[in-house]
């Protein structure tokens, strides 16, 4: 039986040796596949391996067919056009000197049998709800930074299905997506015929698929069903660990307590012996023979009661082995308390990109969810509300999160932001995000999408002046689980001002978010 995607004898480590993988063997069947593990684990990495993108220092990928990667930094790629991110800019470019007449031989050997691409391109555009860039050609020379984040990932996905491959990859494919477009993902990837393997912390997503794959540790273990199916098995194997653990140290103990026992009764049979010798009551050779006897025999129960307690030591490790201890981002906010009716922010008539108007006004610690479809303008919102100067400090995480100097290091961006902070607790900030000692003094440029989030929340929340307003767009994606309930948590105890832009209904509910304003009508 021949399987869609074969990785064998997997190893593959970064330029400063760090080990991503070493020796992996996984096989991926047709189906729908969720690829789960805590940021850092490596997902983005494997799909990118797989993809081609990267080349592992040993081992193999085998791909059966066409293979589709939609990367999680594609929002990034502001500079690019609509018709370059779908692959079809020199099929364009060739029809269009074909029907102005000032073709070559070559310009038809591109278009091929492909004279249709244009209006197959606005057809798929349109079927996943990108309507304003399906209303016409002309909408193809836009280029990506005049979009939103949500309309750029559904773009990478129809620039992907558009080569109809049999493989299809998708790293965080439902980030600021809106509730229908997240809706048309599901179908088109229920639908899929061939095989999808996706990284995602969307439940809902998670909850379509047929199996689930955990990457930890570098080793990879795949489970039947859906994401809930792999949380049950986990749960009742992390309760047995942890019984194991108990009962393991509870033989510990045990042993120690019988190697006292032993000790005390071998003093008090070494205290007769030596009494016995100095009483001569037997002849000097079979009182030295009994007492050598006598001491043969105490080793041998003393090593015994050693080796046991050793052993069940050992126990206890392997026992500790099995329960999970994670890491995970602790994120402690600055205590910036916004007084209740004190004065935040003012909006007299902001202009939205459809014209609209928009008037916005923030009295005390107020926490406002901006809402509505992709495109509608809620990040625009957002870079307006920084150009009009609100009354206390604030700080904003940006969706494409492009707020790094690329090529300096992790640290060296932070401490830019905030000049007055002395390095070790710029260290210990960035250890309270998972980046601890050299991880760093890496080059941003070499983080993935969860690590640059990670580093970006690091970044603001130690910025000087504290920030007494947060705006936050999309500040969920990318976030692994556990992460995002420490965010959700931190959130909610903050005591300053917040504007956040989130398809989330469960984490706008879960911050306490007084207030909500939906673009979708009028304001």
């Amino acid at each position: 039986m021949s399987f869609p995607v074969i990785l064998s004898d997997l190893t593959f480590s970064w330029p400063d040796s760090t080990p991503a993988f070493e020796g992996l063997d996984a096989v991926f069947d047709t189906g729908r596949i969720g690829l789960v593990g805590a940021n850092g684990a490596g997902k983005s990495t494997l799909l990118r391996l797989i993809a081609g993108e990267l080349r592992p220092q040993r081992g193999s990928v085998a791909v059966s067919g066409g293979l589709g990667y939609l990367r999680q930094d594609l929002a990034l790629a502001t500079g690019r056009r609509v018709d370059e991110l779908l692959g079809i800019a020199a099929a364009r470019a060739a029809l269009h000197r074909i029907e102005s007449g000032t073709a070559s031989g070559a310009d038809f050997d591109v278009v091929g049998s492909r004279w249709d691409v244009e209006e197959q391109a606005l057809a798929l555009l349109a079927r996943l709800g990108l309507d304003r860039i399906a209303s016409c050609a002309t909408e193809l020379d836009r280029r990506l930074a005049t979009l939103s984040g949500g309309e750029t990932v559904l773009l990478g996905l129809v620039s992907q299905l558009l080569a109809e491959p049999e493989v299809l990859l998708l790293d965080e494919p439902t980030n600021s997506l809106d509730g229908d477009a997240r809706g048309r993902l599901y179908d088109i990837v229920e639908r899929f015929a061939g095989t999808v393997i996706v990284v995602s912390h969307d439940r809902e997503l998670l909850e379509r698929m047929d199996a689930t794959a955990e990457l930890r540790r570098g080793e990879l273990r795949l489970f039947g069903g859906a994401f809930s199916v792999y949380q049950q098995i986990i749960a009742a194997e992390q309760q047995a660990a942890a019984a194991a653990v108990r009962d393991a140290r509870g033989d510990v103990r045990k042993q120690a307590r019988e190697l006292v026992e032993a000790r005390v009764k071998l003093d008090r049979r070494k205290r007769y012996g030596d009494k016995m010798f100095r009483n001569k009551r037997e002849p000097k050779i079979v009182m030295n023979a009994r007492k050598r006897e006598a001491e043969v025999s105490a080793g041998k129960l003393r090593n015994g009661h050693i080796e046991k307690l050793e052993e069940a030591r050992e126990h206890l490790e392997q026992a500790k082995e099995l329960v999970r201890d994670d890491r995970e981002i602790r994120v402690e906010l600055p205590h910036t308390r916004v007084h209740p009716g004190q004065r935040v922010l003012e909006l007299d008539g902001m202009a939205l990109p459809d014209g609209r108007r928009v008037a916005l006004r923030v009295d005390g610690p107020e926490r406002i969810a901006l809402t509505g479809r992709n495109g509608i303008g809620k990040t625009t919102l957002l870079h307006r509300i920084t150009q009009s100067t609100p009354a206390v400090p604030w700080r904003l995480l940006p969706q494409r999160i492009d707020v790094f100097d690329e090529a300096a290091t992790l640290f060296d961006n932070v401490a830019a932001g905030a000049p007055h902070v002395e390095p070790e607790r710029i260290r210990a900030q960035l250890a309270r995000f998972l980046f601890r000692g050299a991880d760093a003094d890496v080059p941003v440029s070499v983080l993935s999408g969860g690590e640059r989030l990670r580093a970006a929340l690091a970044m603001l929340l130690l910025a000087d002046p504290a920030p007494r307003l947060l705006l936050l767009d999309e500040p969920t994606n990318n976030l692994d689980l556990p992460s995002l309930a420490h965010l959700t948590q931190a959130l909610a105890q903050f005591q300053g001002a917040l504007i956040v832009v989130s398809h989330d209904r469960a984490f706008l509910d879960d911050i306490g978010v007084t207030r909500e304003i939906s673009l979708q009508n009028d304001p």
